[in-house]
């Protein structure tokens, strides 16, 4: 069962989105929530597999609150779900450490689906955002951005499991195509992040992309 937690300033979308997400026997809804601050409050007490959240709230916005449960709570997937697109929003709510960033005309089985894939340890960006992602990562640092440094350098086992990673691919199906155990495929996707400096697998992907790690990852 995934355990999920819906936090949207809005009754009816909470709401709506409950119902949705509860026609799926996989899926239970532990909380709803009205803006940041009552999330990392429920979060607390629900113990969610899944943070659903909303992004423009008051009290605390989505980010803000995104920031907060990675410090407090890593284990927990922050999927974003909002109306907003623009690249401000996009990339804070990524670096805050969003596991997915999905719009609000998302398909009900995309997003089921995205809920499930989320869980696997897979990323979801909904298409316009993914081409914001990609072309930041491909354009390389800006004149004013600080120069990158120095990771420590991967293996060529682990460069193979950051290939599949930045594809998408879920822990379990990276076990699969190199006949790895799956406790060996976490392992290695921790010293991934490790030696990235980053805090989880979308912002992976997109450091391997801006460093030349990995192939183009849109395939």
């Amino acid at each position: 069962m995934i355990n999920v937690l819906i936090v949207d300033d809005q009754t009816v979308v909470r709401e709506g989105l409950a119902a949705i997400l509860g026609t799926d026997p996989e899926i239970e809804i532990v909380g709803l929530a009205g803006d940041g601050q009552e999330a990392v409050q429920l979060v607390a007490e629900t113990h969610p597999d899944v943070v659903l959240m909303d992004l423009k709230m008051p009290a605390l916005n989505g980010v803000q609150a995104t920031q907060r449960l990675q410090r407090s709570h890593p284990e927990v997937y922050i999927l974003v779900l909002t109306t907003y697109a623009g690249d401000q929003w996009v990339f804070d709510a990524l670096r805050a450490g969003a596991a997915g960033y999905l719009l609000k005309d998302t398909r009900r089985d995309e997003l089921i689906a995205a809920v499930k894939g989320t869980v696997e340890g897979k990323s979801y960006l909904d298409p316009s955002v993914a081409a914001k992602v990609m072309q930041q990562a491909l354009a390389g640092p800006s004149a004013a951005a600080p120069a990158q440094q120095p990771i420590e350098p991967l293996t060529e086992r682990e460069l193979q499991v950051l290939q599949l990673l930045a594809q998408g691919y879920s822990n379990p199906a990276i076990a699969q195509r190199l006949h790895l155990a799956r406790g060996t495929v976490r392992n290695y996707v921790s010293v991934i992040l490790q030696k990235l400096g980053v805090s989880d697998r979308t912002q992976a992907a997109v450091e391997a992309l801006r460093r030349g790690l990995v192939d183009d990852a849109r395939g």
